[in-house]
């Protein structure tokens, strides 16, 4: 498993290296093709880290999407204010950059109660450790989301 583990966390560091964009410049397109490489990579990752039965498949995978199609409506809550802020980082007022970290807590809160509401959904098709095992390698995908993000996204002057 930890050799499944490093060849997908490799593929996913070489493709967060080599990101377009600049640490100035988050472009929208370059963004929009690492979330979606992500997503499928986050499925290969898991398929290949979790050793589900038939019958856990049967019924993980679908449940699976229905839970990634709600996190990426929060995620596209993020990629819309990392675009806003973006555009107007410089010249951000006051209240416009408590805004913007009030408007990013809430987008990390929202997933986080996404990932809550989920968890006795797939503890009820999968054993307590697969299930931790699931939320263990979300999570790791999700920071690397994130870390990527956070690179492309230039610091506040204050």
């Amino acid at each position: 498993m930890n050799r499944l583990m490093t060849a997908g966390a490799l593929a996913i560091l070489a493709f967060c290296g080599g990101s377009r964009a600049s640490a100035q410049d988050p472009g929208d397109e370059d963004i929009k093709l690492f979330r979606k490489d992500l997503r499928s990579l986050r499925k290969q990752i898991i398929a290949a880290n979790m050793d589900l039965s038939d019958k856990e498949a049967e019924q993980f995978w679908p449940l699976f999407d229905r839970y990634t199609q709600e996190l990426v409506a929060k995620q596209d809550g993020k990629s819309i204010l990392l675009k806003d802020y973006g555009q107007n980082y410089a010249t951000m007022s006051d209240g416009q950059a408590e805004d913007y970290v009030r408007g990013r807590a809430a987008i990390d809160e929202a997933v986080i109660q996404v990932r809550l509401r989920y968890f006795p959904l797939f503890r009820k098709i999968l054993s307590g450790k697969s299930t931790a095992l699931f939320f263990q390698l979300d999570w790791r995908l999700g920071l690397v989301m994130d870390l990527q993000l956070a690179s492309q996204t230039p610091l506040i002057e204050p």
